[in-house]
């Protein structure tokens, strides 16, 4: 039996960098790529960081009963929504998988797969060095929507409160200050865990 290794953390964390590091560092680890409504910023690639779809395709996912999970933020350029597709890409009797998530994907999956079949990898970074990150990736972008980076960074406050961690039994932290003593931390226990299956 395959397992599920979710990555998550609030935004700027670091999270998208470690896993395109892990997906290069364990490619018997399949991805699980999300499909999201929000607009594709410079640098994605469709397929890649998420599977970018409008509107009126999620509705007929949604119909289809084909959402695993979704969330839906209500952002300054309108609603956008996240979500994790049945799409038959997750085949758990054969193989592994790596994805990215929020704590409340992480749960929806972990109710729809099983607890057995989820391993939570949880990034934490400092919320001063984070909100720097978070200015730098904007400033980048054609056109930065500050509004929108403030709104996020204000919510995972909630999203990812202490209570919501210790609810979901998420009691390890993996502190990225330095990417690198990070991913050797967050790989160690990736090998340790798919030893045991």
């Amino acid at each position: 039996m395959g397992i599920i290794f979710c990555i998550m953390g609030k935004s700027a964390c670091g999270k998208d960098t470690l896993y395109k590091m892990l997906k290069r560092d364990f490619p018997m680890l399949r991805a699980v790529t999300m499909y999201t409504t929000r607009p594709i910023r410079e640098g994605e690639q469709d397929g890649e960081e998420y599977r970018f779809v409008s509107e009126a395709r999620y509705q007929e996912l949604t119909a289809q009963k084909k959402v695993i999970e979704c969330r839906t933020y209500q952002t300054m350029a309108g609603p956008w929504r996240y979500f994790t597709v049945d799409d038959g890409e997750i085949d758990l009797a054969r193989y592994s998988y790596l994805t990215l998530g929020t704590l409340e994907s992480y749960e929806q999956i972990r109710e729809y797969y099983g607890q057995s079949m989820m391993e939570p990898l949880y990034i934490e970074v400092d919320d001063g060095l984070r909100l720097e990150r978070a200015l730098e990736r904007e400033r980048k972008q054609h056109s930065p929507d500050y509004r929108e980076l403030c709104r996020r960074f204000l919510a995972d406050d909630e999203d990812f409160s202490e209570e919501n961690l210790e609810r979901l039994g998420i009691n390890k932290r993996y502190i990225n200050d330095k990417l690198e003593v990070c991913l050797a931390s967050v790989e160690k226990d990736i090998r340790s865990r798919m030893e045991q299956i």
